[in-house]
């Protein structure tokens, strides 16, 4: 007889481990002039954070599938695993490079922690319940968010740099002992056939165009044989995954979770949507500082209020979802982030500090309302056995959108920058990537608007 599961501790053991997974996304930057004090290699430093958000790009799917095939229990411990692993080799590093090939260790078990803490929440809850627990995970990045750099800093300032990667392994381990020991979900006993071909050619396909997209504009010319090379071997390994994915008999990721309308409107409203925040993260800070000319504290601080309203908006989303509806609540936020991004276009040198204020309070808002319905309703529309795919899915064109708005974004603001210390051209060059920003918020709209009707949401639980 299988043990009963003990869902608190296990929604315990889950919080803690998204609580690091995201945490560590925050920390590191923190400790940036100590790291490259003791280790040098400065002109290496940007793939420290480059590499981690690669590999967790490129591992999530994989992981996604793998909970599918073997349980999540097992996947979560091995990602865990890594997790640690990494950390512990991260905090011992010598040298940049050495540095830089642990994190991205890291950032593959940190691969595993988000579509199997999202999948296993998915299995414990359904209906209003679902909503809630979602909205309280959603919550955990933007806490992490907001403790990162205090947490860093006290590493930093009273121990060592060092220990912004151990502190992950006494807390990664009580993670692991509460969800190994208090999970208990039957496995069906049969033979698994891995894709490992659909993993390799995803794997390369992914890898080249992270690769193109982090480093192009920056390391490499845009139009360089390099970079147009990578964009190609990409296209190239894509078709070739589709082509196997098409004929493999269990494939990594079933092309048929994209017949799916709910699956696919969500999954481009969260490339969409989640663009728009992570240039706000990278821009609104500029702007305070270089236009506005307030201290680098306080353009450090102005992402807080968008951080503290996505969690308030995403758990009360998550409680009333049911009840307005799960279109009604995605098409609400969309309208917020419209209305915040309208707001940031319109903003002008002379604009008062307290503009912005508004402007992250009303996108988080609408963010929080966006995002907790869309993981909801796409466990939703597919059984257990592709609930995990589903999830990585999601979070892989969320992941995607933030890496694909960065570049571009940094690409038009450079365009417009040719003297750093003329606000004008700052000024500009930041405008047009609002503008950008905000016509990205009204596509993501009329998006959202393709979504059927609440209970027809509801009425596609069902295995394809």
């Amino acid at each position: 007889m299988t043990p009963k599961t003990n869902v608190n501790m296990v929604v315990a053991g889950l919080l803690v481990a998204m609580f690091i997974g995201a945490l560590d996304v925050t920390i590191v930057a923190t400790a940036t002039p100590h790291i490259i004090a003791d280790l040098h290699g400065e002109s290496l430093f940007s793939w420290v954070f480059a590499v981690y958000t690669l590999t967790t790009c490129v591992a999530v799917p994989i992981f996604g599938k793998l909970a599918d095939l073997f349980g999540r229990k097992a996947v979560f411990a091995i990602g865990i695993g890594l997790f640690i692993l990494g950390s512990i080799l991260c905090g011992a590093a010598q040298s940049m490079t050495e540095l830089i090939w642990f994190r991205a260790l890291q950032g593959i078990g940190a691969g595993a922690l988000g579509p199997v803490c999202f999948t296993v929440i998915g299995d414990l809850f359904s209906g209003k319940q679902r909503g809630k627990m979602m909205g309280v995970f959603t919550s955990v990045w933007s806490v992490a968010g907001l403790l990162g750099p205090l947490i860093g800093g006290y590493f930093v300032d009273q121990v060592s740099w060092r220990w912004i990667f151990y502190i992950n392994v006494p807390i990664g381990a009580a993670a692991l002992l509460l969800v190994t020991v208090f999970l208990h979900q039957p496995i069906e006993r049969r033979a698994k056939k891995i894709d490992y071909l659909g993993a390799l050619t995803f794997t390369v396909s992914f890898s080249a165009l992270l690769y193109a997209l982090l480093s192009g504009g920056s390391d490499h010319p845009w139009d360089s044989p390099l970079i147009v090379g990578l964009f190609a071997a990409s296209a190239v390994f894509l078709l070739l995954f589709l082509w196997i994915e098409k004929r493999a008999e269990e494939p990594m990721m079933p092309l048929s979770i994209f017949r799916i309308r709910v699956m696919n409107v969500t999954n481009i409203s969260g490339f969409l949507t989640f663009s728009i925040t992570t240039g706000l993260t990278v821009y609104a800070p500029i702007w305070i500082q270089s236009v506005l000319g307030i201290s680098a504290t306080s353009s450090g601080l102005i992402v807080m209020p968008m951080s503290l309203a996505w969690p308030l908006a995403a758990n009360i989303a998550g409680r009333l979802m049911y009840r307005i509806g799960v279109k009604a609540s995605i098409v609400f936020g969309s309208c917020l982030v419209v209305a915040g991004s309208i707001w940031l276009a319109a903003l002008q040198i002379n604009s008062p500090y307290v503009y912005w204020i508004g402007i992250l309070v009303i996108i988080g808002l609408g963010m929080g309302s966006v995002a907790t319905p869309s993981t909801v309703v796409v466990q939703s529309v597919v059984g257990w056995e592709k609930r995990g795919v589903a999830n990585a899915s999601s979070m892989l064109m969320r992941a995607l959108g933030q890496t694909v708005g960065i570049a571009v974004f940094g690409t038009i603001y450079n365009q417009h920058v040719t003297t750093l210390g003329s606000k004008s051209e700052l000024a500009a060059g930041m405008h047009a990537v609002f503008l950008l920003m905000c016509g990205i918020a009204i596509v993501n709209l009329l998006a959202v608007l393709l979504l059927p009707k609440h209970r027809n949401v509801i009425a596609q639980q069902q295995s394809v």
